[in-house]
């Protein structure tokens, strides 16, 4: 008896495990285009994978159109962290970045939000007059990759205010700053990949640390009312990521758009 009783305690588990559905992974595969005033500047590719557990992105841009004709510029980065709770948090970050003249690298290690490391090579010149990053900064925060990774809370309809109303600690290796997003409403789209609505996100900068206060540049994009982004779900997911980006700067409007946005749900299969 006792040995039928040994014998049967590992085939009941193995039984159980086989019964236990095998939880796949969401994937979205996109493509934009980005211009500037209304002229191409550039193409830009992302692939995300969304695991129960964790997540990926990967993303590269070149330049295209005029702007290719002056300059051969173009940017790889990827991004991985991790999913719990229905929140992420990010792992690791790394950009390569190259144009005719030099060729740069931006590492960041984090866990669980915070930084442990970050390296820039060749590095940066330092400037008088920088706002100090501290090691403050450098808690929860997220790379600028998986800042484009955002779960809806809660029970709330993914494409609603929820999608929005949220602020995005990030630091990139050199500044921190925010991103706060706010609910302005959505709209119905048509495109390759997607059909539904979008929730429409008004979009502010706030410079925290690595910027100096006294740039141009830094003034006009912390008081510049000209930004928004279009969230569109990722597959079965509860998570959204842009569909459209339009940021207004000193010589115009950047306006990133998808011209692909395929999302597959995770499959789910019987493990053997």
């Amino acid at each position: 008896m006792k040995r039928r009783v040994k014998l049967f305690i590992p085939v009941l588990t193995a039984a159980l495990v086989a019964a236990i559905p095998a939880l796949g992974a969401d994937t979205l595969r996109a493509s934009y285009s980005i211009h500037l005033i209304g002229l191409p500047l550039g193409t830009a590719t992302m692939s995300s994978v969304i695991e129960p557990s964790s997540y990926r992105i990967d993303l590269n841009t070149k330049l295209a159109g005029i702007a290719a004709m002056v300059s051969s510029a173009k940017a790889a980065g990827a991004a991985t962290g991790s999913i719990s709770g229905g929140r992420t948090a990010a792992a690791s970050y790394a950009t390569t970045s190259a144009n005719s003249e030099m060729t740069r690298t931006v590492r960041i290690s984090l866990n669980a939000g915070t930084v442990k490391a970050a390296e820039i090579s060749p590095p940066f010149q330092e400037l008088p007059g920088r706002v100090p990053v501290l090691e403050s900064h450098k808690r929860n925060v997220t790379d600028p990759l998986g800042a484009l990774l955002m779960p809806v809370p809660g029970t709330e309809p993914v494409i609603g205010p929820a999608a929005c109303d949220r602020t995005i600690p990030v630091y990139d290796g050199w500044a921190r700053f925010d991103i706060a997003l706010s609910y302005t409403g959505k709209k119905s789209i048509t495109s390759r990949g997607y059909t539904g609505d979008v929730a429409v996100c008004a979009a502010r900068y706030i410079p925290v640390a690595g910027h100096r206060p006294d740039r141009p540049g830094t003034k006009f994009m912390a008081e510049n009312r000209d930004m928004e982004v279009w969230l569109a779900p990722v597959g079965s997911t509860r998570f959204v990521m842009p569909y459209r980006i339009s940021v207004g700067t000193m010589i115009g409007t950047t306006v990133i758009e998808a011209t692909n946005f395929e999302a597959s749900p995770a499959t789910r299969a019987a493990a053997r």
